[in-house]
């Protein structure tokens, strides 16, 4: 770490002409009263990665500001003139509900716009999957959207996008990150709009979005019978406000209720304490509204409305919440079971899901003789994946255990929009069927037999944090583990070497994916676990998943928890616990 003077040093450069008084004002009494805030705002620069920025908002090198993001936004524009020349281009930006989320979206524009780059900068707020639309509609070459995701409030972040409405992925990540890290300094950044060059979209786009978002309607019909079910949907002061409740209505659903709080437009998320739909907590207000008004179905998203949380009524009538893991079994299930009802397969229709999503969608697709693609975490290796195989194969639904699901290829990234109308449906279909969402997730279990996943994080902060991380993943490769909880070790995969072992044969295989920190071993009881550090935090994760055969609608509780029971056993064994 750097010194104290040579923080200083580095602070006092935030005081020169190139910098606007509010950022000087902030610099100063960082220097005058606050040495801990300076060290934290100063010590290392805000590292522009491979999904963009994240950090906490204020003045300083490791912070969110129009200063760290203007040099990711010319260092990218940079790229971009170095890739595609630096003429006819266009790039789309979009912004979430976050604190100075309008004001760094404003900012890019400009910097984009003294670049010479036509601009499409949203009127305001809107959901990351509809820039991902937008780059595709307006043939854009690229595209940014100012979120933290559901990161606390005192965030914001930057994510990049190229011309396919994916992620930037290999080569153009690390070559992109290569041009930010050549600005040394704000003077290169051009801040000078040319304001003739920016183009304000707002609801001409929404309506092109949702009028794909409605194609994903697979039994519209059952919709009209149904079209009172009671609904309760919140943005959790997000994006999702937007759009949500327009394309529930396009669908064709009547009876909509919303948690008036929670629709206002706010980056301090005032009525939560995480803006997270995996939070229970989160979805507490829209539980109650629908407890109060005998809804069927709660649904939530994030603050950029790209991931869905839902809570379903159980057998005894309450309110429970499903992972991402069901979440996507239920999407999944419903496109394959209904391409095929309607027979609309031609044959080369596939889905995808992760490696540490749950594989009963690999057990799915199987049976409805649909390609089932695992591809690493993260929603820019299915973008990437859907681009390799367009016109060769069709891309009908995939979804990830942290509760992203794409149900169709119009967006490249996770689309909590067209999810969100789409789960209604299903919830739809099953009443018409005489069930619940919760009765068909139990349907379903009955076929495939009942999955469990459970995901722990060990967090190790600081360089002896990351160095025993390192060590843990060393460990595990040098020595793997011959039995877990008393069942044999029969494979393991190493996504680092790139190698499938069988433990019984002893042969090897290769993985045909990209390399990526990760391990996984499978167990003779059909038990899978994976273990990756996190990409972004002091953290490594270990994802568990069981399953068994369930043998009647009303074991369903009694094998739960004997799988939750494995799950606690393995973490045990395994000296995580």
């Amino acid at each position: 770490m750097l010194s104290i003077d040579k923080i200083r040093e580095k602070a006092s450069e935030w005081l020169g002409p190139d910098f606007n008084e509010e950022t000087r004002k902030e610099v100063r009494e960082m220097l005058e009263k606050d040495e801990k805030k300076l060290i934290d705002a100063f010590y290392q620069d805000l590292e522009f990665g491979t999904g963009g920025l994240r950090g906490v908002m204020g003045a300083g090198t490791n912070r969110m500001n129009i200063y760290t993001l203007g040099m990711a936004t010319q260092g990218l524009s940079n790229y971009i003139i170095k890739e595609c020349g630096n003429s006819g281009i266009k790039v789309a930006i979009a912004h979430d509900c976050r604190n100075n989320s309008r004001y760094f979206a404003e900012t890019a524009a400009d910097i984009f716009s003294a670049n010479g780059f036509e601009v499409y900068l949203f009127e305001s707020l809107r959901p990351t999957p509809e820039l991902s639309f937008a780059i595709r509609q307006y043939k854009c070459q690229s595209g940014v959207v100012i979120t933290a995701s559901h990161n606390p409030p005192e965030y914001n972040g930057y994510k990049a996008y190229w011309n396919d409405g994916g992620q930037v992925v290999a080569p153009h990540d690390e070559a992109i990150i290569d041009e930010v890290r050549k600005i040394k300094s704000v003077s290169e950044i051009k801040f000078n709009a040319q304001r003739d060059r920016i183009k304000i979209i707002g609801k001409e786009t929404d309506q092109l979005f949702l009028n794909e978002v409605l194609k994903m309607s697979i039994n519209p019909e059952i919709i009209k019978k149904n079209s009172d079910i009671g609904i309760v949907y919140t943005p959790i002061h997000g994006t999702g406000g937007t759009l949500v409740p327009q394309a529930l209505k396009m669908f064709g659903f009547t009876n909509i209720g919303n948690v008036p709080e929670q629709d206002i437009v706010d980056g301090n998320f005032p009525t939560v304490k995480s803006p997270n739909p995996e939070e229970p907590a989160a979805l507490s207000m829209a539980i109650k509204k629908a407890q109060e008004t005998g809804a069927d179905l709660v649904m939530a998203t994030d603050p950029d409305a790209d991931r869905l949380g839902l809570a379903v009524r159980n057998n005894q009538g309450e309110f429970v919440l499903l992972n991402g893991n069901q979440t996507g079994v239920l999407l999944t299930h419903y496109i394959l079971s209904q391409y095929k009802e309607r027979n609309k397969y031609k044959g080369n229709e596939y889905i995808i899901k992760t490696i540490v999503t749950t594989d009963l969608l690999d057990r799915m697709a199987e049976k409805y003789g649909v390609k089932c693609y695992n591809v690493l975490t993260g929603f820019k290796f299915f973008a990437e994946l859907i681009r390799k195989l367009e016109g060769k194969e069709k891309y009908i639904g995939g979804g990830e255990e942290s509760y992203g699901f794409l149900p169709g290829d119009y967006v490249r990234d996770k689309d909590a929009v067209a999810s969100c109308a789409l789960a209604a449906e299903i919830a739809a279909f099953a009443k018409e069927k005489g069930k619940t969402l919760y009765r068909m997730l139990v349907d379903i279990y009955l076929e495939y037999g009942l999955y469990r996943e459970k995901l722990i994080n060990i967090v190790r902060k600081g360089a002896e944090g990351a160095a025993e991380i390192k060590a843990m993943m060393k460990g595990y490769r040098s020595d793997p583990p011959k039995t877990i909880n008393n069942s044999r070790v029969v494979r393991v995969d190493d996504y680092e070497s790139l190698i499938s072992t069988d433990l019984i044969t002893g042969r090897k295989k290769k993985i045909e994916l990209i390399k990526s920190d990760v391990l996984q071993f499978f167990l003779e009881d059909g038990s899978k676990i994976s273990v990756r550090p996190s990409g972004t935090e002091p953290k490594i994760k270990f994802y568990f998943s069981v399953n068994t055969a369930l043998a009647s609608a009303d074991k369903f509780d009694e094998t739960e928890k004997l799988l939750d029971q494995r799950i606690a056993d393995i973490i045990k064994d395994m000296k995580l616990s």
